[in-house]
């Protein structure tokens, strides 16, 4: 197919990017990418080498001038305005000083001005019904109305909601993914994937060696999340720790890298328990422990040889707000579908 230029807004560790390259190969180039969080361009960098550019930060400070023309719009656009987990303020979200439910429309910005073939979007399931679902057809209307001809308006704008477990990885993980191709562009034959695995549980993504002491839970810290979970429970609320069994699906690991506790593991592989950072107590002998950045890695479809360069307080972080890399690629190749004229 003919070479395509694709862009990374919100870019991450370059998850979306991942997939579409795996999906289009040698037939998309990554011109511009921007992304403001220090710690990820670092891991971004590490893994794609390759750039002949800089990654560009925030994207509010960025002309629409100085992005460079492309065919195809990437963006995970930031999800914590929107996530089931948050306070889901939306639009009105702020943080640090940035409005963070309103930077989907420097998207829109961008797009304007290059009219692209395709845009692509990966948001939290929470944003179909935030404010009753007036969110959603904002950025829709949004994303439908950027004009590409005197005559030709807009955008075709296709949505679903996708879980990862459904794609080879072991995590039950609802987004919802935005996919919209231009209207000179015949889209009518355009399709979400079907599942492609379902099979994997996380026994297939736990380390192969025992891993080091300090991800074992202290027996101190283990009681405080047994009292808290009981203090909830009397509440009739469900919150609280959980010990995954191997042969089941994890939770979401969910954005910002919290959440942990919901993806214990019993593992007495480890026979050193000796405490190799401050903790209160001793190390627990009942074998919980969370998992290890590498483990959140697998789970959402990284391969091993990506990098993971940093301390696990970044990696979990980073790898909680990132997205299933298999999704993306099912999804991208939907995509190449559609743009090499119905010929996969």
């Amino acid at each position: 197919m003919e070479q395509l230029k694709s862009i990374d807004l919100f870019a991450g560790i370059g998850g979306i990017r991942l997939g579409f390259e795996r999906a289009f190969g040698e037939s998309l180039e990554t011109v511009f990418v921007s992304e403001w969080d220090k710690h990820a361009q670092t891991t971004y960098k590490t893994n794609f080498i390759g750039d002949k550019f800089d990654i560009a930060g925030d994207i509010t400070k960025i002309a629409v001038t100085d992005v460079p023309k492309f065919d195809i719009c990437l963006a995970g656009f930031p999800c914590q305005a929107f996530s089931l987990a948050g306070q889901r303020k939306g639009f009105d979200d702020d943080y640090k000083g940035m409005a963070r439910g309103t930077l989907f429309f420097n998207v829109a910005e961008i797009c304007d001005r290059h009219k692209p073939k395709v845009i692509f979007c990966e948001n939290v399931k929470g944003l179909t019904i935030h404010d009753k679902g007036r969110t959603y057809d904002v950025i829709k209307n949004a994303i439908e109305e950027i004009r590409y001809a005197t005559k030709l308006k807009g955008y075709t704008v296709h949505e679903a909601v996708l879980n990862s477990r459904d794609f080879g990885v072991p995590q039950n993980r609802e987004r919802i993914y935005i996919v919209a191709f231009r209207n000179d562009i015949d889209s009518s034959g355009f399709s979400f994937p079907a599942p492609t695995d379902s099979s994997k549980r996380i026994r297939d993504i736990i380390e192969e060696k025992p891993v080091s002491a300090k991800y074992y839970l202290s027996e101190t810290y283990i009681e405080t999340l047994r009292k808290h979970r009981a203090r909830h429970e009397a509440k009739g609320n469900g919150f609280g720790y959980e010990i995954r069994d191997h042969s089941d699906v994890a939770n979401a690991i969910v954005c910002g890298g919290m959440g942990r506790e919901r993806n214990l593991l019993i593992d007495k592989r480890q026979k050193d328990l000796t405490p190799i950072t401050h903790i209160k107590g001793e190390i627990n002998k009942e074998g919980i422990r969370k998992m290890t950045p590498r483990e959140w890695a697998r789970l959402q479809g990284y391969p091993d040889t990506y990098q993971l360069p940093l301390a696990d307080v970044h990696l979990y972080k980073q790898l909680g707000n990132s997205v299933s890399v298999p999704v993306i690629e099912a999804i991208a190749k939907q995509i190449k579908v559609i743009l090499n004229g119905g010929a996969s």
